[in-house]
């Protein structure tokens, strides 16, 4: 069983018990997360596609982490003594998907 659902104009394949990193939103780490846009939902040979979203259905997860990734961006011109270094910090919320309702 899994689902396809959308947050943040991204599209993410989920089953009960995986990890996803979504945008960053300022909640509580251990608090429920629920997701409402489910675009597909599928259970063994039973496919419901939604139009655009499946009618009820929502994922529900659990905050796991507020991890980040720095980015360090690098620019060198040899012989021009030109070195450029800029660094960008990207905050991301880690959810562990416990629940899919299907509706």
């Amino acid at each position: 069983m899994y689902a396809i659902f959308e947050d943040g104009s991204r599209q993410y394949r989920v089953s009960v018990g995986d990890k996803v990193r979504i945008d960053h939103r300022e909640i509580a780490q251990g608090a429920t997360l629920e997701l409402p846009r489910v675009l597909m939902h599928a259970d063994g040979a039973n496919v419901t596609i939604g139009q655009p979203t499946v009618a009820g259905a929502k994922v529900i997860g659990e905050v796991v982490d507020h991890p980040s990734e720095k980015h360090v961006i690098q620019q060198f011109r040899r012989r021009k003594n030109h070195r450029r270094l800029k660094g960008h910090r990207q905050h991301f919320v880690e959810v562990k998907i416990t629940q899919i309702v299907t509706g």
